[in-house]
């Protein structure tokens, strides 16, 4: 008997369509499975006798051959449990249909047979509405995760048996999850500008790069508040809006970080990977290709606090990401493209030691030794880079004081006012502007055009740092809500220019 039922594999950000064709024999008892399933599928075999068995149904005593088509896609995951357990019971007659072509099924299986959350649902949800499909039938637990998707009725099923009852009267199991009813997953622990002491240069140029999209660079001695600051500029950011909420939540699916029970991500991803971390787990990759830190923090923020202990290769692979804003990760079979779309900000002191230009202790670094630590920075690196400033020691009195600085709640105000002005003039942010769309909305005059000419020598601006400061200028004149860029502007932009 020959039963076949639909499931999806995810590569990348994306699911494809698989085919699980089971077919039930006479011959001696066996289990086998083709199509390129990889060790962990292969392992399900008796994760799934067990759930049939205990679920109360009968395993069948037959030769079964299971075969995932297409057969050039490598399948993994424990995902398959279900489409595969489904069919084997299918073909034994407990369904009422052999030929489940309209839902698509996902899940993993326990021993008693619970049906497990699994990772990746939002993408497979995705692909089940452009297939066509007219319900997903998934754990529970990530209902709300697959309620993003609009016009795709829900099967949430808790076991096996729940499962058999849905697929033979899916009008009794049916349990539509409607976005409106999904609380937002808030992040209470989001800390606040207002516990950061002086430093307004620094604060200065995270709100400009918060209000532009631009990456930044803070150097300063250790204790100066560089990472303190850092980790509260995701507090200033706007909201995901709701295309960018289905974005961010895939990557995060498909990574199986999505809590169970959890609907779309509505914050701003923040991610400070360790700087002993891979380049693998910093970009993405895998034989499966996986998503890496850059592509957790897609419309959010990539922290790397103490950038020059970063391994060069790492730090280099981050070059054309932060160009093109996405990742492409080429394997023989095919190749997997990831979302990176995020603000880099970087932290580092001046030297080794970390005291040089302070009064804090004198530095004991040698020349060399300095030449040597700001070089693992290499210039390509550095000049994607859009602003750069220093962030001096605090002064006892600054530190013992009561008054904290400015809260966040006024420079999301800023921020996201700087931001629709740039969204309704251009439909992107200023740091996207290039060509001739950044010429027509930076028009200097002649004093400004001047300014500009001189600090091109002075600094030996290359063209992308050229560019570099004409998008801040353009952000720092949206802050200050100001149509035409002005001296004042871009002597504030090349200030920041001149820090590195």
């Amino acid at each position: 008997m020959l039963a076949c039922v639909r499931t999806a594999a995810v590569y990348g950000i994306e699911a494809i369509a698989v085919h699980v064709e089971v077919d039930v024999s006479h011959g001696l008892p066996s289990f086998a499975m083709v199509g390129l399933p990889d060790t962990g599928i292969r392992e399900s075999r008796d994760r799934i006798r067990s759930a049939i068995r205990n679920s109360g149904f009968e395993f069948p005593p037959h030769r079964i051959t299971v075969n995932l088509s297409p057969a050039d896609v490598r399948k993994e995951g424990a995902s398959f449990d279900l489409p595969i357990a489904l069919g084997v019971l299918a073909a034994g007659g407990l369904l009422r249909r052999r030929e489940v072509d309209d839902i698509l099924l996902i899940g993993a299986l326990s021993l008693d047979g619970g049906i497990q959350p699994t990772r990746g649902v939002l993408p497979v949800a995705a692909a089940a509405r452009r297939g066509g499909y007219r319900g997903l039938l998934l754990p529970v637990d990530n209902q709300c995760e697959a309620a993003a998707v609009h016009g795709l009725a829900l099967y949430g099923v808790r076991n096996l048996p729940d499962a058999v009852n849905a697929l033979n009267d899916p009008g009794q199991f049916r349990n539509p999850v409607r976005m409106e009813t999904i609380a937002p997953r808030e992040d209470g622990s989001v800390p606040d500008f207002a516990d950061v002491h002086g430093q307004f240069l620094a604060r200065r140029a995270l709100e400009i790069a918060a209000a532009g999209g631009h990456n930044t660079l803070l150097v300063g001695p250790p204790g100066a508040g560089k990472t303190m600051m850092a980790r509260r500029l995701a507090g200033v950011l706007p909201r995901l809006t709701p295309d960018e909420a289905v974005e961010v939540t895939t990557v995060h699916s498909v990574a199986g970080l999505i809590p169970p029970g959890a609907g779309l991500l509505t914050s701003r991803p923040f991610r400070a990977p360790h700087h002993t971390v891979s380049d693998v787990a910093l970009v993405g990759g895998g034989s499966i290709p996986r998503p890496g830190e850059i592509s957790l923090a897609h419309h959010g923020v990539l922290f790397l606090d103490e950038m020059p202990e970063f391994s060069r290769h790492a730090l280099e692979v981050l070059r054309q990401p932060l160009e093109e804003g996405i990742v492409r990760i080429a394997r023989a079979a095919r190749t997997a493209t990831f979302p990176a779309g995020f603000m880099l900000v970087g932290a580092m002191n001046p030297c080794p030691c970390g005291y040089a230009g302070t009064d804090v202790r004198p530095c004991r670094c040698t020349p060399q030794q300095v030449d040597r630590y700001t070089a693992r920075l290499s210039g390509p690196l550095r000049d994607r880079i859009d602003l750069a400033v220093s962030v001096a020691a605090l002064p006892p009195r600054d530190l013992a004081g009561d008054a904290g600085g400015e809260a966040s709640s006024p420079i999301r105000e800023r921020v996201v006012a700087a931001r629709c002005r740039q969204l309704q003039r251009d439909g992107m942010l200023n740091s996207k502007l290039e060509g001739r769309r950044l010429r027509a909305r930076v028009r200097l005059d002649a004093a400004a055009r001047r300014l500009l000419e001189h600090a091109v020598s002075r600094l030996t601006l290359s063209a992308r740092a050229f560019d570099r400061v004409l998008r801040v200028s353009r952000t720092i004149a949206d802050l200050a809500q100001s149509e035409a860029v002005s001296v004042e502007h871009l002597g504030e932009a090349l200030q920041f220019r001149g820090n590195r």
